[in-house]
């Protein structure tokens, strides 16, 4: 039964494990960076509209989001959406978690290629996310579905994967302009810096992940190392 595959564990559960550490990492780098606060005492959207007012950008609406760090950019409705405790938050965690979202908000309004990238590649995504786990789980009584599925997660991979340099690129010109607009500085900067460095690690885990799925499925396919 594939519930019991110990080759899938074995492969795969390395990354899930990864992922959960990631999780714990973030939510822990967050909770203690929410205790310490900064030089401006700016809470973050006040932070991101600084940023944005900066960058000459005045066509990015900030608002409040319901959710424990369900912060993100909305390129389509340029809007920027800010958890409860980012939105009111002046601690360095949430001046970091701001800033990296207004990241992306500079790379929409500067046309960055990667983001761009992802953006096109979202409609074939929500597809692949959509047929991935059915087929996941109908592909250990049917062999050949494991081909849609290798197809399904291939797609999110490859999203994935141009999300990692979008991600990171974004967390860089988040330090680089709360460091440079004074908002947050010195020794401060640590607490910005490993808050966004353990939310960048979620995004290598899912990415670990996903490959080894692909991985999982090729082996099942006899199409690496021959088929038990």
């Amino acid at each position: 039964m594939f519930f019991f595959d110990f080759d899938y564990f074995l492969i795969v559960g390395p990354a899930f494990l990864l992922a959960i550490w990631a999780q714990f990492k973030v939510k822990s780098a967050f909770n203690k960076y929410s205790q310490t606060g900064t030089r401006s005492g700016m809470t973050g959207a006040q932070v991101a509209q600084e940023i944005l007012r900066a960058n000459g950008i005045d066509d990015v609406k900030v608002e409040g989001v319901r959710g424990f760090l369900s912060d993100h950019y909305d390129p389509r409705t340029k809007t920027l959406r800010l958890s409860p405790d980012v939105f009111q938050g002046r601690s360095q965690a949430s001046v970091a978690v701001a800033a990296h979202e207004v990241g992306h908000a500079i790379q929409h309004a500067q046309g960055y290629a990667p983001l761009k990238l992802r953006s096109a590649l979202v409609p074939a995504v929500q597809l692949g996310s959509w047929v991935a786990t059915p087929v996941f789980f109908l592909g250990m009584m049917l062999t050949p579905l494991l081909f849609v599925g290798v197809i399904a997660f291939g797609l999110i991979a490859l999203f994935q994967l141009i999300t990692l340099p979008v991600e990171y690129n974004a967390s860089s010109r988040a330090l680089s302009e709360i460091e440079r607009l004074g908002i947050v500085g010195g020794a401060e900067m640590e607490g910005a810096r490993k808050t966004l460095n353990a939310a960048a690690l979620t995004y290598v885990a899912a990415v670990a992940q996903t490959l080894l799925t692909i991985l999982y499925f090729l082996l099942r396919l006899g199409l690496l190392g021959g088929d038990d």
